[in-house]
Protein backbone atom coordinates (compact mmCIF):
# COMPACT_ATOMS: atom_id res chain seq x y z
CA UNK A 1 0.00 0.00 0.00
CA UNK A 2 1.22 3.77 -0.84
CA UNK A 3 -0.20 6.88 0.81
CA UNK A 4 -1.72 9.03 -2.15
CA UNK A 5 -3.65 12.54 -2.39
CA UNK A 6 -3.16 14.83 0.19
CA UNK A 7 -0.85 12.50 2.38
CA UNK A 8 1.69 11.71 -0.62
CA UNK A 9 1.64 15.44 -1.44
CA UNK A 10 2.33 16.17 2.65
CA UNK A 11 4.81 14.07 2.14
CA UNK A 12 6.50 15.44 -0.62
CA UNK A 13 6.40 18.66 0.55
CA UNK A 14 7.61 17.66 3.87
CA UNK A 15 10.49 16.17 2.07
CA UNK A 16 11.45 19.14 -0.16
CA UNK A 17 11.26 22.02 2.99
CA UNK A 18 13.71 19.65 4.85
CA UNK A 19 16.12 19.11 1.74
CA UNK A 20 15.68 23.22 1.30
CA UNK A 21 16.19 24.20 4.89
CA UNK A 22 19.70 21.92 5.42
CA UNK A 23 20.86 23.85 2.28
CA UNK A 24 19.90 27.21 3.79
CA UNK A 25 21.56 26.25 6.70
CA UNK A 26 24.62 25.48 5.02
CA UNK A 27 24.69 28.63 2.76
CA UNK A 28 24.24 30.90 6.04
CA UNK A 29 26.91 29.36 7.80
CA UNK A 30 29.32 29.93 4.87
CA UNK A 31 27.62 33.29 5.32
CA UNK A 32 28.72 33.77 8.45
CA UNK A 33 32.30 32.26 7.90
CA UNK A 34 33.50 34.35 5.48
CA UNK A 35 32.91 37.75 7.79
CA UNK A 36 33.69 36.37 10.82
CA UNK A 37 36.91 34.54 9.42
CA UNK A 38 36.09 31.39 11.57
CA UNK A 39 34.88 27.91 11.56
CA UNK A 40 33.37 28.11 15.19
CA UNK A 41 31.77 31.06 15.49
CA UNK A 42 29.21 30.73 12.78
CA UNK A 43 28.25 27.68 14.79
CA UNK A 44 27.91 29.45 18.10
CA UNK A 45 25.31 31.56 16.03
CA UNK A 46 23.51 28.90 14.93
CA UNK A 47 23.41 27.28 17.76
CA UNK A 48 20.06 28.19 19.20
CA UNK A 49 18.23 27.84 16.44
CA UNK A 50 17.16 24.65 17.88
CA UNK A 51 15.96 26.23 20.54
CA UNK A 52 13.71 28.39 18.40
CA UNK A 53 12.18 25.19 17.15
CA UNK A 54 12.04 24.31 20.75
CA UNK A 55 9.99 27.05 21.05
CA UNK A 56 7.75 26.83 17.79
CA UNK A 57 6.86 23.47 19.55
CA UNK A 58 6.17 24.58 22.87
CA UNK A 59 4.12 27.52 21.09
CA UNK A 60 1.97 24.93 18.94
CA UNK A 61 1.33 23.26 22.59
CA UNK A 62 0.34 26.03 24.49
CA UNK A 63 -2.32 27.65 21.67
CA UNK A 64 -3.83 23.64 21.57
CA UNK A 65 -3.20 23.98 17.79
CA UNK A 66 -1.32 20.37 15.80
CA UNK A 67 1.75 21.02 13.84
CA UNK A 68 1.35 21.57 9.57
CA UNK A 69 3.21 22.15 6.87
CA UNK A 70 2.72 26.07 7.46
CA UNK A 71 4.48 25.61 11.08
CA UNK A 72 7.46 23.93 9.39
CA UNK A 73 7.38 27.09 7.19
CA UNK A 74 7.22 29.47 10.21
CA UNK A 75 10.62 27.66 11.81
CA UNK A 76 12.89 27.95 8.48
CA UNK A 77 11.52 32.02 8.91
CA UNK A 78 12.38 31.75 12.66
CA UNK A 79 15.78 30.49 11.94
CA UNK A 80 16.38 33.67 9.74
CA UNK A 81 15.55 35.72 13.16
CA UNK A 82 17.32 34.00 15.50
CA UNK A 83 20.05 33.83 13.39
CA UNK A 84 20.05 37.65 13.77
CA UNK A 85 19.73 37.85 17.11
CA UNK A 86 23.05 35.71 17.76
CA UNK A 87 24.83 37.16 15.26
CA UNK A 88 24.37 40.55 17.21
CA UNK A 89 25.67 38.99 20.25
CA UNK A 90 28.71 37.47 18.49
CA UNK A 91 29.60 40.43 16.68
CA UNK A 92 29.60 42.82 19.93
CA UNK A 93 32.00 40.40 21.33
CA UNK A 94 34.31 40.44 18.28
CA UNK A 95 34.36 44.32 18.67
CA UNK A 96 34.86 44.39 22.33
CA UNK A 97 38.24 41.67 22.35
CA UNK A 98 39.42 44.04 19.03
CA UNK A 99 39.31 46.39 21.69
CA UNK A 100 41.61 45.05 24.00
CA UNK A 101 39.12 42.75 25.82
CA UNK A 102 39.59 39.83 26.73
CA UNK A 103 37.34 36.76 25.54
CA UNK A 104 35.58 36.13 28.86
CA UNK A 105 35.26 39.88 29.32
CA UNK A 106 33.30 40.54 26.19
CA UNK A 107 31.27 37.66 26.49
CA UNK A 108 30.62 38.71 29.96
CA UNK A 109 29.51 42.31 28.70
CA UNK A 110 27.49 40.87 25.58
CA UNK A 111 24.55 39.75 27.05
CA UNK A 112 24.26 43.16 29.57
CA UNK A 113 24.91 45.29 26.46
CA UNK A 114 23.17 43.57 24.09
CA UNK A 115 19.80 42.96 25.80
CA UNK A 116 17.77 45.81 24.97
CA UNK A 117 18.36 45.16 21.27
CA UNK A 118 17.85 41.66 21.11
CA UNK A 119 14.67 42.28 23.23
CA UNK A 120 12.77 44.96 21.47
CA UNK A 121 13.67 43.06 17.99
CA UNK A 122 11.94 39.94 19.59
CA UNK A 123 9.36 41.83 21.27
CA UNK A 124 8.26 43.42 18.37
CA UNK A 125 8.40 40.40 16.16
CA UNK A 126 6.17 39.01 18.79
CA UNK A 127 3.93 41.51 19.64
CA UNK A 128 3.39 42.30 15.46
CA UNK A 129 2.31 38.88 15.31
CA UNK A 130 -0.13 38.74 17.87
CA UNK A 131 -2.93 40.00 15.75
CA UNK A 132 -2.61 37.22 13.29
CA UNK A 133 -2.47 34.78 16.47
CA UNK A 134 -6.09 35.99 17.82
CA UNK A 135 -7.50 36.21 14.55
CA UNK A 136 -10.90 34.17 13.83
CA UNK A 137 -11.53 35.24 10.72
CA UNK A 138 -11.46 32.00 8.42
CA UNK A 139 -9.41 33.39 5.66
CA UNK A 140 -6.91 34.00 8.43
CA UNK A 141 -7.04 30.29 9.88
CA UNK A 142 -4.25 28.69 7.83
CA UNK A 143 -1.33 31.16 8.58
CA UNK A 144 -1.73 30.91 12.58
CA UNK A 145 0.58 27.95 12.61
CA UNK A 146 2.97 29.61 10.74
CA UNK A 147 2.39 33.02 13.10
CA UNK A 148 2.78 30.49 16.37
CA UNK A 149 5.86 29.04 15.44
CA UNK A 150 7.33 32.38 14.28
CA UNK A 151 5.86 34.48 17.51
CA UNK A 152 6.60 31.85 20.41
CA UNK A 153 9.87 30.31 18.77
CA UNK A 154 11.60 33.87 18.53
CA UNK A 155 10.80 34.83 22.24
CA UNK A 156 12.20 31.71 23.76
CA UNK A 157 14.90 31.28 21.36
CA UNK A 158 15.60 35.11 22.71
CA UNK A 159 15.93 34.34 26.37
CA UNK A 160 18.20 31.43 25.34
CA UNK A 161 20.56 33.44 22.85
CA UNK A 162 21.12 35.63 25.95
CA UNK A 163 22.63 33.05 27.69
CA UNK A 164 23.94 30.20 25.23
CA UNK A 165 25.80 32.67 22.79
CA UNK A 166 28.06 33.83 25.09
CA UNK A 167 28.54 30.50 26.99
CA UNK A 168 29.19 28.60 23.74
CA UNK A 169 31.74 31.13 23.12
CA UNK A 170 33.69 30.78 25.46
CA UNK A 171 33.59 27.13 24.81
CA UNK A 172 34.78 27.35 21.43
CA UNK A 173 37.34 29.69 23.06
CA UNK A 174 38.46 27.10 25.66
CA UNK A 175 38.47 24.74 22.99
CA UNK A 176 40.67 26.75 20.54
CA UNK A 177 43.22 28.00 23.31
CA UNK A 178 43.47 23.93 24.72
CA UNK A 179 44.08 23.11 21.00
CA UNK A 180 46.91 25.22 20.41
CA UNK A 181 48.49 24.87 23.72
CA UNK A 182 48.45 20.98 22.69
CA UNK A 183 49.79 21.84 19.46
CA UNK A 184 52.30 23.38 21.15
CA UNK A 185 53.40 20.56 23.29
CA UNK A 186 53.42 18.23 20.76
CA UNK A 187 55.83 20.57 18.17
CA UNK A 188 57.82 20.95 21.23
CA UNK A 189 59.13 17.75 22.03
Amino acid sequence: YSLEGEQSEQNENFASLGKNFIIALFVVYALLAIPFRSYFQPLVVMSAIPFGLTGAVAGHFIMGINMSILSIIGVVALSGVVVNDSLVMVDFINRYRKDGYSAFEAAMQAGPRRFRPILLTSLTTFVGLVPLLLEKSIQAKFLIPMAVSLAFGVVFATVITLILVPTSYMLVEDFLQWKNRYRYRVNHL
